[in-house]
């Protein structure tokens, strides 16, 4: 059999798994979690290092952003160009980092959800932050190269940050399985806990704790649970509870207004517009009535969100209530998941210092080897040129003698005369006693002249003596702890002092708020619900001013309390409750609201049958009938349920629900259906069910007939219908037993 259409034969389930298993691994690795040692997902880094490579620096033009995102894909990304930009806008918002790593010029977003422009139209650079602190020494060998997606470029494994990024700037992502969420903190007190690590590495978390109070996050804001951090940050998980920063302002006439200036970090974006909305629900709903007016007056210098109270208001009190109602009280998960020694892991706060000091020392440790060679090499060819100097006249004999460069290079690497003519033997013998290194002979020969000038050579010994106290310095640094660990620190100091700015969120133990929720006063409201399922209450005295019309207007019309609850029974035999509080309430001609809008009632997919008052329906007993000519008799009390939907009556497959009518024993039963057939009967021959049960048959249909109609009346009186254009009266109809044929009308 040729090789070529050979068949492996494996279990499917095994080789399932082991593809999904390696799917994962890339996701959670290459793409979604950051790497503990710079702080950056895969995107993140290689769009720095791509802006990098092209010389966007700080201190130059910007570039646009489709230049940047176009390049990072081609060369190093290739996983879209939305993933790209999206990094790349996130790495430039001031509201979502705690330090910025791009320079954005143009629309990059905002606070309140707006998305930034399109990348043709922005421009961006690298802060002098990233360049400085996140890409310093990349041409020292510091870090690790390795091939990119296609093996045509080279880019850097991880990038030599100088400071704990993963916990200056923090992280969001979504692997497979598993998700990181690590909130910002504040760069000069991450800088003070790496030095107190340097300097003692058995110090506790709780020690380094004195230095880092908390998150810090860009929008400020009020963490309440101090006791809590503990353990977060021992274990890397756990939930942190935010507040908005909200200040009482005093006005003239003795009112009053709440100005929220921070909020909680999770607010970011849609979250304010939301906010907005549940301050202006509260109103509607009249949970409070102190609130008169709502404005949002954020601007690019900060948030400013003003609530202005009535005169008389407890603005203590409403506080709380917006503590406790909306998202002004938010919770951040923290889940400290990172990517440390090629695995995902959760880490706690000392931890992941502890893999950045030693990712520094490494750093440092590669640096200075590198710079030390450097300068062991430039040692050497200075002290070549110093000893040439000294022999300079027999190197211009050497050089003038020689038939050529390999002639002199070897006369004066290994003292070879034979092609070299001289002047005297003296010469030719002191010539024969040079060895100098390949590369100090390299130096002689490509001296230029002018290096032969006085001060030149006095400039070219002192330059060997800075090279031999560099040589010192470096190597003191390369064999000693204390050495290393000073300069890291010495770095550290510098980068808080240009970098470092002051706490903007306060961490401290609040009590939880608590606010006292005024009693709603119970009125008597009427629901009316037109027939296009926009519904709403009116006072009661509104109805009656206006009842001719609202009768005629509306499709249900329902007394009932503010305080109660409404039930919608539908043709697919489910019940839904509505709070008669989430309706609006207000004058006789507006609108209303769909009714959909406030309940788990779907318009497209059913048919109201019933709208009634659940209070009323408690000591009352209903009728239910279906198309198939079921019946049936409950007890309203069984849908006395804190359940929003509820399934009121069982279904036959293709049968729909069409009667639900309080009924009592004195009452007679007309069942009425398409074709025309009329069956009456007392009502009490109807049994008590229970709500899931089918019912029993009220009418034997002919074939492709159905119930259409059910008529209660007392007897005695009169009672009438129209079917076919004709009037039927009902009460005339001869008295039968439930479950016969009826009398066909004529």
């Amino acid at each position: 059999m040729n090789s070529e259409s050979q068949i492996i034969r494996t279990e499917y389930s095994e080789l399932m798994k082991k593809s999904y298993i390696d799917y994962a691994m890339s996701v959670i690795i290459a793409r979604a979690l950051p790497d503990v040692r710079d702080g950056l997902k895969p995107v993140q880094r290689r769009t720095l290092y791509d802006m990098y490579e092209l010389g966007i620096r700080y201190d130059r033009p910007y570039r646009k952003c489709a230049r940047i995102v176009g390049d990072t894909m081609g060369k190093y990304h290739p996983h879209g160009d939305s993933s790209i930009y999206e990094a790349l806008v996130v790495m430039a918002q001031e509201f979502k980092k705690g330090q910025i790593l791009v320079d954005g010029h143009g629309n990059f977003g905002s606070i309140e959800g707006d998305g930034a422009a399109a990348m043709r139209y922005t421009e961006a650079r690298l802060t002098k932050f990233t360049q400085e602190v996140c890409l310093g020494d990349l041409d020292k060998d510091v870090v690790d190269f390795g091939p990119n997606f296609d093996e045509t470029e080279k880019e850097p494994l991880v990038l030599p940050v100088r400071v704990p990024n993963i916990l200056i700037n923090g992280a969001e992502g979504i692997a497979v399985g598993m998700a990181t969420s690590i909130p910002t903190h504040n760069l000069g007190e991450v800088i003070d806990a790496v030095k107190a690590y340097i300097k003692n590495d058995a110090v506790t978390t709780r020690q380094l704790m004195k230095y880092i109070k908390g998150p810090d996050f860009p929008t400020g804001g009020i963490i309440v649970n101090k006791d809590d951090l503990v353990n977060i940050y021992e274990t890397g998980q756990g939930k942190i509870k935010i507040r908005g920063k909200v200040e009482t302002e005093e006005l003239k006439g003795g009112k009053k207004q709440l100005v929220i200036s921070e909020i909680p970090y999770p607010m970011i974006g849609t979250g304010i517009s939301k906010f907005l909305n549940d301050v202006a629900n509260l109103v509607e709903t009249k949970k409070t009535t102190d609130i008169v007016d709502i404005s949002n007056q954020s601007s690019k210098e900060g948030i400013r969100i003003v609530l202005e109270l009535k005169r008389g208001a407890d603005a203590e009190n409403l506080k709380n209530m917006l503590y406790k109602k909306t998202r002004l009280e938010d919770t951040f998960g923290v889940n400290m998941l990172a990517v440390a020694d090629g695995r995902p892991e959760t880490l706690g706060l000392k931890q992941i210092i502890e893999h950045h000091v030693d990712f520094q020392f490494e750093l440092a440790t590669r640096k200075y080897t590198t710079l030390l060679k450097k300068e062991q090499e430039k040692r050497e060819v200075q002290e070549g040129l110093i000893k040439a100097c000294d022999v300079i006249d027999l190197i211009i004999e050497i050089l003038r003698g020689s038939k050529s460069v390999k002639d002199a290079r070897a006369c004066l690497v290994n003292g070879v005369t034979d092609n070299i003519t001289f002047k005297s033997k003296i010469s030719r013998k002191m010539a024969s006693m040079l060895r100098f290194t390949e590369r100090q002979a390299t130096a002689i020969l490509e001296m230029r002249l002018y290096r032969l000038i006085g001060l030149e050579v006095e400039a070219l010994r002192a330059e060997h003596e800075q090279t031999l106290k560099n040589i010192a310095r470096y190597e003191d640094i390369l064999n000693h702890y204390d050495s290393m660990a000073g300069v890291i620190i010495e770095e550290l100091d510098s980068y808080k002092k240009e970098y470092g700015r002051k706490r903007r969120t306060v961490v401290e133990n609040a009590e939880e708020a608590v606010f006292e929720e005024k009693k709603i006063e119970e009125q008597e409201v009427v629901f009316l619900m037109d027939r296009f399922g926009y519904a709403r209450t009116v006072d009661l005295s509104v109805y009656e001013r206006n009842k001719e019309a609202a009768d005629s207007e509306n499709k249900y019309v329902v007394p009932c309390l503010n305080t109660g609850r409404l039930c919608i029974f539908t043709d697919t035999g489910r019940m839904h409750q509505v709070r008669v509080l989430d309706l609006p309430y207000g004058k006789f001609r507006d609108k209303g609201t769909p009714v959909d809008n406030v309940s788990n009632y779907s318009s497209s997919e059913e048919q109201i049958v019933m709208v009634c008052d659940s209070e009323q329906m408690r000591f009352a007993r209903l009728l239910f009938a279906t198309a198939q000519g079921m019946v049936k008799k409950v007890e309203g009390s069984e849908f006395q349920v804190s359940k929003r939907t509820v399934a009121a009556a069982k279904l036959q497959e293709g049968d729909r629900l069409i009667c639900v009518q309080v009924i009592t024993d004195s009452l007679n039963v007309v069942l009425q259906t398409k074709n025309g057939y009329f069956l009456r009967f007392p009502a009490a021959e109807v049994p008590v069910k229970k709500k899931a049960a089918v019912g029993v048959r009220g009418i034997r249909l002919q074939k492709k007939d159905e119930l259409e109609q059910v008529w209660l009346f007392e007897e005695g009186t009169e009672a009438k219908a129209v079917f076919g254009g004709r009037e039927v009266s009902l009460n005339r109809l001869k008295l039968a037993r439930r479950d016969g044929t009826g009398i066909k009308s004529r």
